[in-house]
């Protein structure tokens, strides 16, 4: 069962039945998932032992507030997160961005920046300024800024893996604009932990990683007063599939540990709290992310009550928000408007500091001019229109809101308390118990929506056939790519090539002996013209590339859709395969390129191996021709390829034309994720079978996959039987 009539209730698992691939038997694996189903009525009895009743706004518990007057003086500041294509572009659209009343840049970074190499990379070929704006030195960096005052506009950047190269090269084009480090303005996310656990845009093993976060705290409490350090992610935890419940948890885990690791280097905690941040997804359960952000507050100035401050401000949590990306819709989509305007409410009645609303075209590709106006406006008629601004907290009081923040509250505490238990979170990441628990929120979500359970509009119920596919912006990589392998060239002839060398030397041995501090070096080293690429690959030489292995979470996708007749049908089907031939029907489901958002293949891979079917989870990273090598060698019927960064029009034919080079038995290619319906035609002339958009059921994509391999199976045998007679 999905939905329980209980006023709070845990779905715990058999033991024995939700084991990932890879993970023995023998440890039991418990999943809880925590839900919060609301009543009807609420009444006072409810509110009874709540404690935070009588606080005020910006005063602690600060469950109100971080601070008194909150939108009523200053509203909350609306930011951007755009970045796409060349740096140039990006310059462009955040000038209009500003001109259209946006009071904060947020930079969305290509995937080989994110992953520490330069654009000529042979590994990142089909990635370029797919996903986010490409930046190889200080020079992409300068023109990223051009013309945007950084002593006054406040800019976060989403960078973690290859945070010490980037926030170098923003401090020294800053410097080269005449703007002192002390001066600036805004936020580096920082947050390598919450990379291991779902995003994956790591580069280094955890406990150096750490370091690197240690060492950013350290530095800018020190040289960049204003700017904050670190911005605590729970979105991207929140989007691979987390509840808000889990969210808020394991957010907060996350802040703790590294608030731990700052002390352990002998910082002073209130030389940094008070630049601490934090990073909450906004979804579509309208109460329960009011609730989150109110409950955060109260829970994280508990927190570092233990840590002894003698500043309030320490005491305090200050979020930026966003709404959710995974909610939109390619069906329909112009209905992700309301679902945004309704995510974008909540974030506001919870509280949050800033906030980024989400095209409508996201699901579909980056968006266009038009569509990011659209989203940056949801915001100015919140603040212009609404009288939402007028009052602070509007929800204090509320039977039901102080119930269900109280009861996000004690939830998240005992996880919070398992966690500790553990020892610490890197226990919680190396244990597997962190995406254990992302993981089955993320599968029985997709059972509740391939089941009805839970509506999507025009997805699963009021759907209209034969929509007419929707203008999007599409990125010629080969371009992009080829004007930065040019400007690369351009910087390394120019440069002092003695000095960059010299420089990464003072990096080696700094990573080498612990002595001396990362991102300091790592600014000396972005001035004398090193790159990213060549940053992040000397220190990848001293602590080497980390590399995860996925897992497959078993029987609890299937236990949901046990009476659906369609499942028990196919499943059927796939037994009957293997009696026939001997073996069941394989498939490596795999992401190509730097892309790791990995939330739909391991859901896929989950619900086909409920199914029956043998199935290959690739390792992250891959490039074409390593999968199609791992595919040939597991002796795969068929290649699942889940794209989401953009990268399917390049990487895609190069896996085919690699198959068709390598492989004679007939491997099927399929496609399933954000792949515009224009690109649809494209990819079958390339040699895609099928391809499956955000939306389509598992069953559905399970059938059409099955009588595919079917087919080719039975070719196959047919001419294995008459080579034998």
């Amino acid at each position: 069962m999905l939905l329980y009539p209980d006023r709070r209730c845990i779905l715990t698992l058999p033991k024995s039945d939700v084991i990932p691939d890879g993970v023995s038997h023998s440890p039991p694996v418990e999943m809880q998932i925590n839900l919060f189903p609301l009543k009807a009525v609420y009444t006072h009895e409810d509110i009874q032992d709540v404690a935070h009743l009588h606080s005020l706004p910006g005063t602690p518990p600060y469950v109100r507030g971080p601070n008194t007057t909150m939108y009523s003086v200053k509203p909350w500041t609306i930011r951007q997160y755009a970045g796409f294509s060349t740096c140039q572009e990006s310059n462009l659209f955040y000038r209009k961005a500003m001109a259209g009343g946006v009071q904060g840049i947020s930079v969305a970074f290509d995937l080989p920046t994110h992953r520490g190499y330069d654009s000529d990379h042979p590994r990142v070929a089909g990635d370029v300024g797919k996903a986010g704006v490409a930046i190889d030195s200080v020079e992409d960096m300068k023109i990223l800024f051009d013309q945007i005052p950084l002593d006054s506009m406040s800019v976060s950047m989403t960078m973690n893996g290859a945070v010490l190269p980037v926030l170098a090269a923003y401090i020294v084009a800053a410097e080269e604009q005449g703007v002192k480090p002390e001066t600036l303005k805004g936020t580096i996310q920082n947050d390598i932990l919450k990379e291991f656990m779902v995003r994956n845009t790591y580069i280094y093993p955890p406990i150096p990683s750490m370091r690197i976060v240690s060492d950013i705290i350290a530095y800018t409490s020190k040289a960049m007063p204003k700017f904050n350090s670190i911005s605590i992610s729970g979105y991207h935890m929140k989007e691979a599939g987390a509840s808000d419940i889990l969210e808020l948890a394991l957010t907060l885990a996350n802040g703790k540990e590294y608030v731990q690791a700052a002390l352990d280097q002998g910082l002073n905690v209130d030389d940094f709290a008070g630049r601490l941040s934090f990073f909450f997804g906004i979804g579509m359960d309208f109460y329960q992310g009011i609730a989150k952000l109110r409950a955060a507050r109260l829970l994280w100035y508990q927190v570092m009550l233990s840590f002894n401050p003698q500043s309030s401000t320490s005491l305090i949590l200050r979020t930026h928000s966003q709404t959710s990306g995974w909610s939109l819709t390619v069906q329909d989509p112009y209905n992700n408007m309301v679902r945004t305007t309704v995510e974008a409410m909540a974030a506001v009645f919870g509280g949050t500091q800033s906030l980024h609303t989400n095209a409508f075209d996201e699901a579909i590709g980056l968006p266009t001019d038009t569509s990011a106006r659209l989203a940056r406006n949801i915001q100015l008629i919140l603040q212009e229109e609404t009288g939402i601004c007028a009052v602070v907290d509007p929800w204090a009081g509320s039977y039901m809101m102080e119930k269900l923040t109280d009861e996000m509250a004690a939830g998240a505490r005992t996880l919070l308390a398992e966690i500790a238990a553990m020892g610490g979170m890197l226990k919680a990441l190396e244990s597997g118990w962190v995406m254990n628990k992302i993981n089955a929120c993320a599968v029985l979500t997709q059972a509740k929506i391939d089941t009805g359970a839970q509506v999507i509009v025009g997805m699963n119920k009021y759907t209209l056939p034969g929509e007419k596919p929707i203008d999007y912006r599409e990125i010629d990589n080969s371009a992009v790519r080829n004007a930065q392998v040019h400007s690369l060239k351009t910087l390394r002839d120019t440069r002092n090539a003695q000095a960059v060398s010299q420089a990464l030397d003072c990096l080696i041995h700094c990573a080498e002996s612990g002595a001396g501090n990362l991102l300091e070096l790592s600014v000396q080293a972005m001035r004398a013209r090193a790159t990213v690429g060549e940053v992040s690959a000397v220190l990848a030489g001293v602590w080497g590339r980390y590399q995860t292995k996925p897992q497959v979470m078993r029987c609890v996708y299937g236990r949901s859709l046990e009476d659906n007749l369609q499942w028990q049908a196919l499943r059927q089907k796939v037994a009957m395969f293997l009696r026939q031939y001997g073996q069941r029907p394989k498939i490596m489901i795999v992401k190509l390129g730097q892309d790791g958002h990995d939330r739909g293949a391991k859901v896929v891979a989950s619900g086909f191996g409920d199914l029956g079917f043998d199935v290959e989870l690739g390792e992250l990273f891959m490039t074409p021709e390593e999968a199609v090598a791992h595919a040939l060698s597991s002796r795969c019927h068929a290649i699942g390829v889940s794209s989401l960064a953009a990268g399917h029009k390049t990487l895609v034919p190069e896996l085919i034309n690699e198959l068709r080079e390598k492989s004679t038995n007939g491997i099927i290619v399929f496609v399933g994720g954000v792949i515009p319906q224009q690109d649809h035609e494209f990819l079958y002339q390339s040699g895609v079978a099928d391809i499956f958009e955000p939306g389509t059921s598992i069953v559905d994509s399970a059938r059409r996959v099955f009588e595919c391999i079917e087919i080719v199976a039975l070719e196959s045998h047919m001419i294995y039987s008459k080579e034998t007679k």
